[in-house]
């Protein structure tokens, strides 16, 4: 009998709740948990089997605790903010249990988000016994997985890489986010940085584009490097990296409304004082933005998410691409959810599945990459991202 504790009810934590509930045999009883459980009790409606939710503020370290005690989970998987990511890993310190989460911690007052304060965690969580993986959504993670999987069985040593995000979907909305609006403008707005010879070399966000042509007619879009936080951890353990970026699609509209945004100072995440009291204008304007959740029904198109490469073979050159095409509207029928949660909580639950039968179950804390993808890869296919491989596609990546 295992009892998880997932924490986060917004799209992702929605997929999640699904997908853990297909698999009972693995997922024995589910507790959704959240700031707002009339969120969590939405969800459980939407599911046929039982649901438990329960009220718990992610900041609040005694709140966490009281809740995993009354749980007694063998595993809390956070889909909540990255801000929480450090109170909750102290609350799976103190109780005992295992955590996994999706993204990885940054405070709530620098945008800048980086591994060294969860791997600052490794010796708490290997004394304790407890296993802590980190990434475990698509980018990062299933990015992850895919370039392990392409190291170990397509080549003896990997040289560059090239992660390729692109969003097909349309919402109808003039400007809207997929996922948390604070978050991903955070994240897109921030300075660009990419692997190359041993360091990472930073430009300004969004300064470098090019055309890519998507695979299985999903289209061509401008794709746009960025900095992404799987970059920190794939370059530190694949040492044979001499070159890494990140790219993802944007459309015009977007950018332009996200330029205008930023120039009259929309995006800032310092305080300002209002009408007596501070706002974040970042925060304020998340309240006036679609919820992302809200996007399932009217989103159409498909996201396509994968890998491209190049390393040495019996001492030739290769390209590999491994990739992932998922319909917005598919993912809605199955989870009422358009597919960047979907994409995002599928390898959440892979993840949870594998450090529950014990396939990656080992104490400390662990980046995908670490572990072994074949198991991870089958079960992708298995539970709705299934991947294809292109050996020596004809690309021509900055």
């Amino acid at each position: 009998m295992t009892t998880v504790l997932i924490i986060g009810a917004g799209g992702v934590g929605q997929v999640v709740t699904h997908k853990c509930a297909q698999v009972p045999e693995v997922f024995t009883h589910i507790v959704l948990a959240s700031r707002n459980e009339e969120k969590c009790k939405a969800i459980a409606k939407q599911i046929e089997r039982p649901i438990k939710t329960a009220q718990v503020d992610a900041d609040n370290l005694p709140e966490l605790v009281a809740l995993i005690n009354q749980v007694k989970p063998k595993l809390v998987i956070n889909v909540a903010l990255p801000y929480q990511d450090l109170t909750i890993m102290d609350a799976c310190l103190e109780t005992g249990v295992h955590y996994l989460d999706t993204a990885n911690y940054e405070p709530l007052d620098t945008a800048k988000f980086e591994y060294k304060w969860q791997w600052a965690y490794q010796q708490k969580f290997q004394q304790a016994g407890l296993m802590a993986l980190l990434g475990s959504g698509f980018d990062p993670g299933a990015t992850n997985m895919f370039t392990a999987y392409i190291a170990k069985h397509y080549f003896d040593e990997i040289h560059t890489l090239d992660i390729i995000d692109v969003n097909g979907g349309d919402h109808g909305y003039p400007f809207a986010t997929n996922f948390n609006p604070e978050i991903n403008i955070r994240e897109v707005t921030a300075e660009c940085q990419h692997w190359e010879n041993g360091n990472f070399v930073t430009t300004p966000a969004l300064s470098v584009k090019q055309s890519f042509t998507c695979p299985d007619d999903v289209g061509v879009y401008n794709i746009y490097r960025m900095y992404h936080e799987e970059l920190e951890s794939l370059t530190k353990h694949i040492p044979t990296l001499k070159k890494a970026q990140f790219w993802m699609s944007f459309g015009d509209s977007y950018l332009k409304h996200l330029e205008v945004l930023g120039n009259v100072g929309m995006t800032s995440i310092e305080p300002i004082e209002f009408q007596g009291q501070k706002i974040v204008p970042i925060q304020f304007l998340k309240q006036l933005l679609p919820e992302p959740s809200s996007l399932g029904p009217r989103t159409h198109g498909k996201t396509c998410i994968g890998c491209v490469v190049t390393g040495i073979k019996d001492g030739m050159q290769k390209t590999v691409y491994l990739y992932n095409v998922k319909d917005h509207q598919d993912c809605y029928k199955e989870v009422q959810s358009q597919a960047i949660s979907y994409t995002t909580g599928v390898p959440a639950m892979i993840g949870a599945k594998m450090m529950l039968e014990g396939t990656w179950m080992q104490p400390g804390v662990w980046n995908m990459e670490q572990l072994d993808p074949d198991a991870f890869m089958a079960d992708m296919n298995r539970y709705g991202l299934q991947w294809k491989v292109i050996e020596d596609p004809d690309f021509d990546l900055l």
